[in-house]
């Protein structure tokens, strides 16, 4: 029996049992869908995560306090005190392959004006954080150098500063004062929008002034949460780590084999991570999306038994006239086989859709080729498996006896 002749048995075989073929093909179909959305999804997330994090430049390194351990324990960046102004001018003065750096000093709490008021988070920093982290101005200028130097008590706004204190974001706020901690600052620019990033984090409630401001008249402290530095490029950024760790061990006087006080970060190490963690929570869901499949190759092997015992007869009398078990075994093999395969066509489609829905609710979702491919492979697989059994069992039968079944 030529390759033709069995799929037109298949076929006829297939719609003579409508019903039972589609829900035997209900568990590919289910699946194979279920493992697309859920790639789609990974995969727009890590792509979504690794353009937020570009929004910040990929060249940016991030210096804390913290790395050090006593007695075993790890202790909370949060609550060191081991980066110090003489660290921030050494990396400015010294190192060779920082273009920008910024020191950071942060503090939260609420910003009034007249009787509205919002929670928010002020970040002293310099005039070059703008470059550093990709701010643009919606209006107004940035804080000058002498502002620094005079502590003087001036900020940028971000735009749901605005709205929260002014009733409308797109408010001129420029000149007017608003209050941090009862501190009075004067406002000389508004930032344009960032919108929420992936953690679902508003960066446009944000205040941001010069360093020395925040650090004497807010916090009253000596020492910075964080220092921003950009790398002269992304290329380089790993050779500008090594060279801010050796001018701060040396600050710091680390002998060989101390611990850093200090973590120096990387983007391009925090797009890896955030991708890794993506990837494994990617496989733990298209694995246990996978376990469907196995589950649906089991109800084609069922069905497919329960085909063979029915068609006993039809069996018997195909061997009669001259069928060889070979031709009894490659005509279920494509049956089992074409079942699978138009379960795993529909499954597609639906996993297309569901990426589209994923989408259309805000869920960012790109379905990979090689995702298609291989679900498309898997199911050819399933059917050429799991319609090995009743395949060799409906080859096995012994004509005499399968035209006598009644």
């Amino acid at each position: 029996m030529n390759l033709t002749n069995l799929l037109k048995v298949a076929i006829t075989a297939i719609i003579s049992n409508k019903t039972r073929t589609f829900l035997s093909t209900l568990g590919i179909i289910i699946g194979v869908a279920a493992v697309i959305s859920m790639m789609a999804i990974g995969e727009g997330s890590k792509q979504s995560i690794r353009t937020e994090l570009s929004k910040m430049g990929t060249n940016l390194l991030t210096v804390r306090p913290g790395g050090e351990t006593r007695g075993g324990v790890r202790l909370d960046p949060s609550a060191m005190q081991t980066l110090k102004m003489e660290d921030y001018e050494t990396i400015r003065d010294k190192a060779t392959l920082v273009k920008a750096i910024s020191p950071e000093v942060t503090s939260s709490g609420q910003a009034i004006h007249g009787a509205n008021n919002t929670q928010t988070t002020i970040y002293g920093e310099m005039p070059e954080y703008m470059d550093i982290k990709l701010w643009e101005l919606k209006d107004g200028i940035v804080f000058t150098e002498e502002d620094v130097k005079k502590s003087a008590k001036v900020c940028l706004v971000g735009s749901t500063v605005v709205e929260e204190l002014f009733g409308d974001k797109d408010y001129d706020a420029v000149g007017k004062s608003i209050r941090f901690k009862s501190i009075p600052f004067r406002i000389v620019g508004i930032l344009k929008s960032k919108g929420y990033n992936n953690w679902g984090m508003d960066q446009d409630n944000v205040i941001i002034a010069p360093y020395t401001t925040v650090m004497k008249r807010v916090n009253a402290q000596t020492f910075f949460s964080s220092i921003n530095v950009s790398a002269l490029s992304e290329e380089q950024s790993e050779a500008a780590i090594e060279e801010i760790t050796a001018l701060l061990r040396q600050n710091h006087k680390l002998k060989e084999g101390d611990d850093n006080d200090f973590s120096i970060r990387s983007q391009q190490e925090m797009m890896e991570t955030m991708s890794s963690t993506m990837t494994t929570v990617q496989t733990v869901l298209v694995v246990a999306a996978a376990f469907s499949l196995l589950i649906a190759g089991i109800g084609i092997m069922n069905i497919m038994l329960v085909s063979v015992t029915e068609r006993t007869k039809e069996i018997g009398l195909r061997m009669s006239v001259g069928a060889r078990g070979r031709d009894i075994l490659l005509q279920f093999l494509v049956e089992s086989i074409m079942i699978s395969l138009t379960g795993g066509l529909i499954g597609i489609f639906a996993g297309y859709g569901g990426a589209t829905l994923a989408r259309a609710v805000g869920f960012p979702a790109t379905v990979p080729l090689w995702s298609v491919v291989v679900s498309f492979c898997v199911c050819a697989l399933i059917g050429l498996l799991f319609g090995i059994i009743p395949a060799r069992k409906a080859a096995r039968m012994d004509p005499i006896e399968a035209l006598r079944y009644e």
